[in-house]
């Protein structure tokens, strides 16, 4: 895009380009005592098991099935195979969700706050060099929109695979799992803006049931047949992989669903702490999904037909039914993880310029990382029925998933071996030991997943696709947009110095203009000069900065500068509490916000209530005009081949939020002024 200047002129267009909400990345701030990080109780350690662990929980329904059936029944259940596949699904699960995720990318987190993005947030604060940043971010970008792709296909796979256990009970029910499906996704959607603390709470027992299930099928085959115990010994996945290594590699595309949902556990950590999440794997969720996999593999040893369905095989036929509802319910609880890991993602994305502004809700008045935001929420419930109605069973999903879970995989170890060289300062041993015990097994399982690129795989790869054109076009063409921003605006202190030079009327009150760049003065400020010819007596500039932290405490927040004694040549602001009376009543106050904080200006306003009153402004919050700076973009004839990207970044900013809710402003007391520019 080539930004044209266009002649300025007031007006309340709302919907325009605008850059009130961050700028630059603030230094690091301190965290404070609230931090997700130290949560461990066991309300959380329940509470996580209903929202982190349900999409792992449930993948015995259909992992095991698919492994047997893969490829027109490749690997006959004999017991050298079953010791083989059981030796590989232990081994997965210790290496990629133990090793990998609990032990270690959990350290990671950024102040609480995981996820691929939050990684990306802590790494751009670490990394010297504009090449290194890019490099990060644009990893960052893949990863975040390879977690779209799974995160539409995770719900449809889950609820489908458990509704077909009808079918166990009665083929006559077939006929009845895609409208059972449906209506379990509607109420889980349904149900999102209450949010994860209170979904939490009520799925947490649930899945601590389900669990305890389990566990409880597993334990009478392992008794009846002990020797499957014999394949937690690596030796035996390793022979089958060189006795049949064509069926072995086409396995491992059934293997990679045992850990769906381990890149879901870091993206979930914010909503209830590291410690939480570790203590609901280790103690709950690893041993009885280790007790499952064993009795259905000792299952299979007893009556081979039984791979068919190991799972359901596992309950006498009287339980069956009831097992069927406790399932129904698992695999509902099971999408949480990714719709709230979604909510997550998407908060990060907003907040590291990647996405345009969305309406985010808060669901929690102590924990800031339960969020709502219906935009992704409906968009996913969009994607998850139409696969439901498309594919209408779990065996055909089957060939559409792991693609975009094993590249999220590959991307976050890869982000976290510079994270761990660059952070923790780890040498090239510790990193050729993480590669070769985590980095080959997850290359295996991409490549093993790229041959149902044409089956299926090719699907969650173009939902990632359109996520990640959505992030470039939103970031390129709001840097340019702003680029071109800063060329029409004034620069700041020359403008205020200017004022006492043009005949400007001083109207009695406080003006609050939110502004993000310190060098130039604020479009809606200009246009007051300019064509009202009229400016309050004390004027705020407020710039919210992202401080590339989770939180910022509220005595880390806020900073006053007198921009009066500023371009009057004295110090170039007077921060903090030893700000003096400004003389010509402008001031500025640099908020800095965490991103999961929220970007109330009033409420920050109120923050800085001293520092203000003692720069000479007495702020009545009750009384102050808030100024909307606003850019109204028009298209302009580009070529062909660029003319798709400007109307769709367009459409973007064109539905963005609106600034007065997302700045949590009073409606009645807010102004737009701006201009128009061709883009």
């Amino acid at each position: 895009m080539s930004p044209t200047r266009r002649t300025p002129r007031t007006g309340t267009r709302h919907k325009a380009h605008d850059s009130e909400g961050t700028a630059a990345a603030a230094p690091g701030t301190a965290p404070d005592d609230r931090t997700a990080r130290g949560r461990g109780g066991s309300a959380a350690v329940i509470g996580s098991l209903g929202v982190v662990f349900g999409d792992i929980g449930t993948s015995p329904l259909y992992a095991m099935r698919t492994a047997f059936s893969m490829d027109h029944n490749a690997v006959a259940p004999t017991p050298a195979n079953v010791y083989g596949i059981i030796s590989l699904v232990l081994w997965t699960l210790t290496l990629i969700v133990t090793v990998k995720y609990v032990l270690l990318v959990t350290r990671a987190d950024n102040d609480g706050q995981g996820g691929i993005l939050a990684l990306v947030a802590l790494l751009r604060r670490r990394i010297t060099g504009r090449r290194g940043v890019l490099v990060v971010t644009a990893l960052g970008m893949l990863g975040a929109a390879l977690f779209y792709g799974d995160s539409v296909i995770t719900p449809a796979i889950s609820v489908l695979s458990a509704a077909e256990g009808l079918t166990t009970l009665s083929p006559g029910l077939q006929p009845l799992v895609v409208p059972v499906s449906a209506g379990i996704l509607a109420l889980l959607f349904a149900v999102q803006p209450f949010g994860t603390g209170k979904v939490g709470r009520a799925f947490g027992p649930v899945m601590l049931g389900w669990f305890l299930v389990m566990a409880a099928l597993g334990v009478p085959h392992v008794l009846a047949h002990p020797e499957i115990l014999m394949s937690l010994s690596p030796h035996w996945a390793v022979e089958l992989m060189l006795r049949q290594p064509f069926a072995a590699f086409v396995l491992l595309g059934a293997v990679v669903l045992t850990v769906t949902g381990a890149e879901a556990l870091y993206a979930d950590l914010g909503h209830f702490g590291a410690r939480a999440v570790r203590t609901a794997w280790l103690a709950v969720a690893l041993p009885a999904l280790a007790l499952v996999y064993l009795g259905q593999g000792a299952s299979v040893l007893t009556a081979p037909a039984s791979a068919s369905d190991p799972f359901f095989r596992l309950a006498p036929s009287a339980l069956q039914a009831p097992l069927l509802v406790l399932a129904m319910a698992a695999t509902v609880i099971a999408s949480q993880a990714v719709i709230s890991g979604a909510f997550s993602v998407t908060r990060q994305a907003i907040r590291l310029g990647l996405l345009p502004r969305l309406t985010v809700r808060h669901t929690s008045a102590r924990e800031e990382g339960q969020i709502y935001l219906p935009t992704v929420n409906w968009a996913l419930f969009a994607g998850v029925m139409s696969l439901v109605l498309v594919f209408s069973s779990s065996e055909r999903l089957a060939g559409a998933y792991g693609l975009a879970v094993t590249g999220t995989l590959l991307l976050e170890s890869a982000i976290f071996l510079v994270f761990a060289h660059t952070v923790w300062r780890w040498g090239p041993w510790r990193i050729a030991a993480y590669v070769c015990a985590v980095g080959l097994l997850e290359c295996l399982l991409f490549a093993a997943n790229t041959v149902k690129l044409l089956v299926g795989g090719w699907l969650p790869l173009l939902v990632a696709g359109i996520v990640l054109v959505l992030m470039v076009t939103w970031r390129r063409g709001y840097e340019r947009v702003s680029a071109e921003r800063r060329r029409i605006e004034r620069p700041l202190l020359p403008f205020i110095r200017g004022l006492s030079e043009e005949p400007v009327l001083r109207t009695p009150g406080t003006a609050v203009f939110p502004h993000p760049d310190a060098r130039t003065a604020p479009l809606a400020m200009v246009q007051c000069v300019r064509s009202l010819r009229a400016l309050h007596a004390h004027v705020v500039l407020v710039r919210l900065v992202d401080a590339n932290v989770p939180h910022v405490p509220a005595e880390h927040r806020i900073r006053v500068e007198d921009l009066g004694r500023a371009a009057g040549g004295g110090a170039a602001g007077s921060a903090h509490r030893s700000v003096t009376p400004s003389r010509c009543g402008i001031v500025r106050v640099t908020v800095s916000v965490g991103f999961t904080d929220s970007p109330d200006i009033p409420r920050s306003l109120a923050l800085a209530a001293r520092q203000l009153e003692e720069a000479g402004i007495a702020l009545d919050l009750d009384e102050v005009r808030y100024f909307l700076s606003v850019l109204a973009l028009q298209p302009r004839r580009t070529h062909r081949l660029r003319e798709w990207r400007q109307k769709l970044f367009l459409a973007l900013e064109k539905n963005q939020a609106d600034r007065t809710e997302a700045f949590r402003l009073p409606p009645d007391r807010t102004i737009v002024l701006g201009s128009e520019l061709e883009v």
